[in-house]
């Protein structure tokens, strides 16, 4: 079963993960507090780069399985043309309604 991403409780979130479906890097980078910082499977990560990389250049979507800590939790199956499907856990930081910092990897 999944979450439809306009279900999810934390709007910023909520946000993420309608632009990433929709491959609107715009959006997404217009959700971020100045100096976001994210890491991926435990490693800090450039965000720019990670995100063209992991997510806009390669047709990223994410499905999100289930919610925890009031929406700042995930987990969710992530595809993308490069790595294929995975099982994926997202946590997020949000600061004055925007995203200061994600950690994802492999859940």
């Amino acid at each position: 079963m999944t979450i439809a991403p306009e279900k999810l409780s934390e709007p910023a979130v909520r946000s993420l993960v309608a632009a990433i479906n929709s491959g609107d890097r715009e959006a997404f980078m217009a959700l971020l507090a100045p100096g976001a910082t994210m890491s991926d499977d435990g490693s800090d990560r450039d965000l720019p780069e990670w995100i063209d990389r992991e997510i806009f250049s390669c047709h990223g979507h994410i499905e999100v399985q289930s919610e925890s800590q009031g929406g700042h939790a995930l987990t969710a199956t992530f595809r993308n043309d490069t790595w294929g499907e995975m099982r994926t856990a997202w946590k997020f930081t949000v600061t004055d309604g925007r995203i200061s910092r994600f950690e994802t990897g492999q859940a």
